[in-house]
């Protein structure tokens, strides 16, 4: 027996193959990659997609006929008007017009010159003669002011900063000469910004020792930098923790609330004792914060606002930062300023911390009420209600607890009576009923 016997099934029966429905077979579209096609499955897009063959194509009418011919050309940044050739995009057979499209890029440098007679009044020197003078402004317009250039072609030994000195003096009284006023000229950058030689020649003295240093001078010169550093940042430290102004909550008012903890401890009696809850003097968490913020040198006003009230509110507990917190929210203040200038971050640090006295008061004020209440009900009778004060208790520990179930009714009167009287009978000594064995009946 087999398989198909089990089943009822013919030898020869063969089971026949359902056919595959045959899949559409979909060509990618143009200018999709296939990565794309494949993620999106040939969905149409979100965003309607242009065509790049579109981008590209350049709509030309059907009579414009384009041709590219060799032609010359002339530059107007050339003097010599020296003709070359060119390949240039002609339409309809008609050249473009016009001056060379790269002329535009020639730009030189405008230089003031002067005239024989002005050399003559305005620009004598005895270290400089005529003729070395006009070679210089000739060279200066030939190599637009490249002064390292205009040295080495410069026939006689002259250096950089003399051939500066020169071209800028000149310029400068020539400027002031032609010029009516001085105040026509005064914002002109020649004259508003004059040539230092001595400067310009000690800055170049200093960066040849600069760039002429060993390695051992370098880090020699590092040390020295690094430990002026600190010196310095110690100094600024000291003298931030010396300056009482330094410290945003003024000292007045930290005065008045040590004068009134003060008179707190001296009005406090030995009975009522309340719990230390003023606010800790924050000077030096303030003045470490602000050492701290000396040495970052360069930082963010908010940030260094965030470090000084945390400074400022470090004694106070989660609840009275919440409430000081909510205070501000009443009062219509942010809790951090929108426009942290100097003066607003200190208004809004005297601010909290005025809010922060408030609150100390309140809980003095609190605990004195609470005293005050507890004095005066102490000072009248005594309520049937009220549970019996320490000394009573005190003579009622020794005597036994006898439950009033257990006495019988007629002892209960005598028992009070006795109690008025101020004695105590003592407990018969079987005052308690045998236990009944259960037996079983």
């Amino acid at each position: 027996m087999d398989a198909k016997d089990i089943l009822g099934l013919s030898k020869n029966s063969i089971a026949e193959k359902k056919p595959k429905p045959h899949k559409e077979s979909q060509r990618k579209p143009d200018g999709i990659s296939r990565e794309v096609y494949a993620l999106t499955g040939g969905l149409a897009p979100l965003m309607p997609a242009i065509d790049v063959n579109q981008l590209k194509r350049k709509t030309q009418s059907e009579n414009e006929k384009v041709a590219w011919q060799w032609l010359p050309f002339t530059n107007s940044a050339r003097k010599d008007n020296l003709q070359l050739y060119h390949w240039v995009r002609v339409v309809n057979n008609v050249p473009p017009t016009g001056d060379y499209s790269f002329a535009k890029y020639n730009k030189s440098v405008d230089l003031i010159k002067y005239t024989d007679d002005e050399y003559e009044k305005y620009l004598r020197d005895p270290m400089w003669t005529k003729e070395e003078t006009d070679q210089l402004f000739e060279l200066c317009e030939r190599f637009d002011l490249r002064f390292i250039i205009i040295s080495d072609r410069f026939p006689t030994p002259r250096s950089v900063e003399e051939l500066k000195d020169r071209y800028y003096k000149v310029s400068r009284a020539i400027l002031g000469a032609r010029a009516p006023t001085h105040a026509e000229v005064a914002s002109h950058p020649l004259v508003k910004d004059p040539y230092n030689i001595t400067q310009d020649t000690e800055r170049k003295r200093a960066l040849s020792m600069i760039l002429s240093q060993t390695k051992q001078q370098e880090r020699r010169d590092s040390e020295v930098i690094a430990k002026a550093k600190r010196i310095t940042e110690a100094r600024k430290a000291i003298k931030l923790a010396q300056e009482p102004e330094v410290v945003v909550m003024s000292a007045g008012r930290d005065g008045e609330d040590r004068g009134f903890e003060a008179n707190d401890s001296l009005t406090q009696g030995p009975k009522s004792q309340i719990p230390s809850t003023s606010v800790a003097n924050p000077e030096s968490e303030i003045a470490a914060t602000l050492a701290s913020l000396c040495t970052l040198r360069v930082y963010l006003r908010t940030y260094g606002l965030d470090q000084m009230v945390q400074a400022a509110s470090s004694s106070a507990g989660l609840r009275t930062i919440k409430r000081v917190e909510q205070t501000l929210q009443d009062l219509g203040v942010n809790l951090k300023p929108k426009v942290p200038t100097k003066a607003v971050c200190a208004e809004h640090l005297e601010l909290r911390k005025e809010i922060l006295t408030l609150l100390h008061l309140q809980k003095q004020l609190q605990h004195k009420e609470a005293e005050g209440s507890s004095y005066h009900e102490g000072s009248y009778s005594e309520t049937p209600d009220t549970p019996p004060k320490r000394s009573q208790r005190g003579m009622d520990h020794d005597r036994p607890f006898t439950p009033d179930s257990l006495n019988i009714g007629g002892d209960r009167t005598g028992r009070r009576d006795q109690k008025r009287k101020g004695t105590t009978p003592s407990s018969p000594a079987q005052s308690k009923r045998p236990r009944k064995l259960k037996t079983d009946g």
